[in-house]
């Protein structure tokens, strides 16, 4: 007779895993993805974390230099223009000359408005400050423009007044406003001749640009046509003096 199986036997089967197949508890293998992209998730899955952190920063790196070529090549921001800057240093009051000025190449989208070339410049009194490399505007020269900026009226214009006391000048700045007198002979009464004048600048004495002399230093003020023309005639033989408002 077949001698029946123990039960210890049974027990021993049961917990015997089964040769084929996948082992009963063991993890299964992931699919991977197919396709390009999936020999890249292949490749960084094998990767250590610090190899893959690696490689994101090496791709980041490159990405972020090829954005400044581009931003920086000529023609990456669109159309340029080209622009009259100062080539140097230039104090106010000074007379520009082509030697004084550089062109250069920049963005379209950057140039100021108002910029003057050079043969426009040219001759022309500075009534402020010019750094190396600023753009020269008309609002920089002394001129129409500037003088109906300062006023606020079209038809301004800039006429010289050469100080009679040479302390005052040291008082004056641009934006100033003030009066123009003229002194009378033989201890008159002075005559206002205009005002609320707008200081435009200082000029230096003995330079060769309009208004000024060697007997003394000359601003530049800004006034509506038919009073500049008044202080200009008067200036000419009267003594003109100017008071702070």
């Amino acid at each position: 007779m077949r001698s029946r199986p123990s039960v210890a036997g049974m027990a021993e089967r049961r917990a015997r895993p089964a040769r084929s197949g996948t082992p009963e508890g063991s993890p299964r293998r992931p699919t991977e993805p197919s396709g390009p992209f999936g020999a890249v998730a292949a490749f960084l899955g094998r990767a250590s974390w610090r190899r893959a952190v690696l490689v994101r920063r090496c791709v980041a790196g490159v990405l972020v230099a090829v954005a400044a070529v581009l931003a920086l090549s000529p023609g990456a921001g669109g159309d340029t223009a080209e622009v009259v800057v100062a080539a140097r240093d230039l104090p106010p009051g000074s007379v520009v000359a082509a030697a004084d000025l550089t062109v250069v190449t920049w963005p379209a989208e950057l140039v100021p408005a108002g910029v003057v070339g050079v043969a426009a410049a040219e001759g022309r009194v500075l009534a402020g400050a010019l750094r190396a490399g600023e753009p020269l505007t008309d609002l920089r020269l002394a001129g129409a423009a500037l003088a109906a900026a300062a006023t606020g009226l079209p038809d301004a214009a800039a006429v010289p007044v050469r100080l009679a006391d040479p302390d005052v000048a040291a008082l004056l700045t641009p934006g100033v406003r003030v009066d123009v007198v003229a002194a009378a002979p033989e201890g008159g009464e002075p005559t206002v001749l205009a005002d609320s004048a707008v200081v435009l600048t200082v000029l230096e004495p003995g330079g060769t640009s309009a208004g000024t002399s060697a007997r003394g230093r000359s601003a530049l003020v800004a006034l509506p046509r038919d009073l500049a023309t008044r202080v200009a005639a008067a200036s000419l033989s009267d003594q003109v003096a100017v008071t702070l408002r």
